[in-house]
């Protein structure tokens, strides 16, 4: 076997292999010695039909079957010949290969580029200063309250007004012809949250229930639902009830139906303090994380694999499909366009596949790597957060082969932990983060 490698670019290759005669032959023969063992033929006992005969009727297929088992067994090899690793499934080109004559073929591949990433310990970052106010322990004891609150129909007489809760069914028209798509029965919607539209939701405020009414609304070019977008939509709107939230009054009473730990109003917000306190230091830390390595990332420059970038894009995509779906929606019904997310999620993914290569470039040459401990703990951090045993996590990414990836993703939170810890860190308020350009120090 003759191997070599061509580069097409920094990341893609094109691997040229060719298999010599006599190799060929031995497979064709092994080929045919099988076939014969289980063809049927007319005229012919099983086991006895003429190697000729086989030629003539199966020459095409058992072509095909040698090439692929040729293929099998060489590619791994040949890979290994040129110390080459591909990203995903090379791309094959191949001749027909025919007996009595050397078999060539090729694969095209993309691999991960090679760098080296330089002064990365001792990059000088702002930090924000963790800070709790009451106003964000207030907000969330509102966020609390409005989670126990009840809606409770209002008085059939009672037009609505803002903050209201309107079940209606709509049709959205474009002169007098229907819009595809544009239509809900029992839509909930509440008034002056902007969720649908300022102008279609002011419009409601007067109406009763029962009511119907015809609502026309100017929608911006940049309205994010496409087929809406730089329209003027007629919707015909029928009210069929108005509710009003009801919420439970924050006071002692209340707090202690929350759980036996709150013996009243004062050790609820000490809670919520410590809560609120415990996210804000966990996502300042992710934002110094983020701050460290863009600042490293983007002092390279590279080719990326677009293999990676499409998978990236792909999750991004899949990702937002599914939060959709579990509100019971569609990207048909929401009005969006796939083609159009993907393009618009390739920017931060291909951001994204950049800093993922440059924290395992960095493990590499630092040598941080993943143990059986940091496993054990991230098993177990997984399963405190979702209730669940830890040898149940443990079985459940055993038996999916999720482990490489799991071991892949706490390998780039490793390494992020390591960046902060040897970065020089600057406290500042978060209104001066950044402001009037980098106050950064000099790695």
């Amino acid at each position: 076997m003759k191997t070599s490698l061509e580069d097409i670019s920094a990341v893609k290759k094109k691997l040229l292999i060719e298999i010599e005669t006599e190799d060929v032959n031995k497979k064709f023969n092994e080929a045919y010695r099988e076939l014969g063992k289980k063809a049927k033929v007319p005229g012919f006992r099983p086991g006895k039909v003429p190697r000729t005969i086989l030629e003539g009727r199966f020459r095409a297929q058992v072509a095909e079957d040698v090439a692929k088992d040729l293929i099998s067994e060489t590619l791994p090899k040949a890979l290994e010949e040129v110390n080459t690793f591909p990203l995903s499934a090379p791309v094959l080109e191949k001749e027909t290969v025919k007996q009595g004559e050397n078999f060539k073929y090729s694969a095209v591949m993309e691999i991960r580029p090679e760098f080296e990433v330089k002064d990365y310990l001792g990059v000088g970052v702002e930090k924000e200063k963790c800070v709790v106010t009451e106003e964000d322990v207030n907000k969330q004891l509102e966020q609390i309250q409005q989670s126990h609150g009840k809606m409770t129909s209002v008085d059939p007489e009672r037009p609505i007004k803002r903050d209201d809760y309107v079940m209606l069914d709509y049709v959205g028209h474009e002169g007098e012809r229907p819009l595809e798509g544009v239509k809900a029965s029992d839509f909930l919607l509440k008034v002056g949250s902007n969720d649908f539209h300022p102008d279609f939701e002011e419009s409601l405020i007067g109406l009763k229930k029962g009511d119907k009414s015809e609502i026309e609304v100017d929608f911006e070019d940049t309205y994010y639902h496409s087929k809406l977008a730089g329209k003027k939509v007629k919707f015909r709107v029928k009210i069929k009830d108005i509710k009003e939230m009801a919420l439970p009054e924050l006071n002692d009473a209340f707090s202690q139906t929350l759980g036996a730990d709150f013996e009243n109003l004062e050790s609820l917000k000490n809670h919520v303090r410590e809560t609120v306190t415990t996210e804000v230091k966990k996502r300042i830390e992710r934002d110094l994380g983020n701050r460290i390595i863009e600042r490293i990332s983007g002092e390279l420059d590279f080719e990326l694999p677009q293999v990676l970038v499409d998978s990236e894009v792909a999750q991004a995509v899949e990702s937002l499909r599914q939060n959709i779906e579990r509100n019971g929606s569609s990207f048909e019904t929401a009005g969006l366009s796939e083609q159009k997310l993907k393009e618009n999620f390739r920017p931060a993914s291909e951001k994204r596949v950049k800093e993922m290569l440059v924290l395992a470039q960095i493990a590499k040459q630092d040598k941080v790597e993943v143990g059986e401990e940091d496993l054990e703990k991230g098993f177990g951090e997984m399963a405190s957060n979702i209730g669940q045993d830890i040898e149940v996590i443990r079985k459940y990414y055993e038996a999916r082969g999720l482990v490489p990836s799991l071991k892949q993703t706490l390998l780039e939170q490793k390494t992020l932990i390591y960046l902060v810890d040897h970065a020089k860190v600057t406290e500042v308020d978060k209104e001066l983060l950044n402001q009037n350009g980098s106050k950064e120090g000099d790695k």
